[in-house]
């Protein structure tokens, strides 16, 4: 009897405990979790600096208003020869890059072009040519003891004085095969103008040399055959 009361009385007690609500503690409040954003992703640019100035595009450079058939004689101080060559050019003093320079040149415009002859000592100091427009070609060369030759041919200078500085004429001269007229510069040299005035012309100015020297060397210009 006493044994059946002991059982009833521990299943009473048990009973009651499981009736009762255990308590449970708050879980331990945790740190936020970091989240890498990728570039270009709205939590990156909510991170950058509002300050922070964006590099602009690299833009691409204007295409040169120069036409593309102007170009380059040579680079200063490229040594000059007797002719040497080959092709339409052969005459023509200068290293290859020369004579090439004169045979696209010619080759781009409808008139005569005319290089110079020049002996060991000179070098071609900057040229260039354009094929539009009536076209025009434009070079210099430099010789010993500061001797310098400036050729300009073609639609360089349709004015009526043929942009020749002012000089007093001198009679006839020779430009290559053609017969010109030669100047004596006031401020000192030579020059000798084929066309004067017209839309197509021919111009060589010598400074640094006598008149003999001036007209040997203009005269021995010759035509580049396109």
């Amino acid at each position: 009897m006493r044994r059946h009361l002991a059982i009833a009385l521990c299943f009473v007690t048990v009973l009651v405990a499981a009736c009762i609500p255990s308590t449970v503690a708050p879980p331990a409040s945790s740190s936020p979790v970091a989240v890498s954003a990728s570039p270009g992703s709205q939590a990156s640019q909510a991170s950058a600096s509002p300050n922070a100035s964006l590099a602009p595009a690299s833009e691409a450079p204007f295409a040169s208003e120069e036409p593309a058939e102007t170009a380059s004689a040579s680079t200063p101080g490229s040594s000059s020869s007797p002719s040497s060559g080959t092709g339409p050019a052969a005459a023509c003093s200068g290293t290859d890059k020369n004579r090439t320079f004169f045979e696209d040149a010619a080759a781009a415009v409808n008139w005569s072009a005319y290089c110079a002859v020049l002996p060991a000592g000179w070098f071609v100091d900057t040229g260039r040519y354009r094929g539009s427009g009536g076209g025009w070609v434009e070079i210099a060369y430099n010789g010993p003891g500061g001797a310098r030759l400036e050729l300009q041919e073609g639609a360089f200078c349709p004015a009526a004085d043929g942009c020749v500085s002012p000089g007093a004429d001198a009679g006839d001269a020779l430009f290559g095969d053609r017969t010109g007229t030669l100047v004596t510069l006031d401020g000192g040299g030579w020059a000798v103008v084929v066309d004067r005035g017209k839309p197509i012309s021919w111009l060589a100015i010598g400074t640094g040399m006598d008149q003999a020297t001036f007209r040997r060397i203009a005269g021995d210009l010759a035509i580049v055959g396109g």
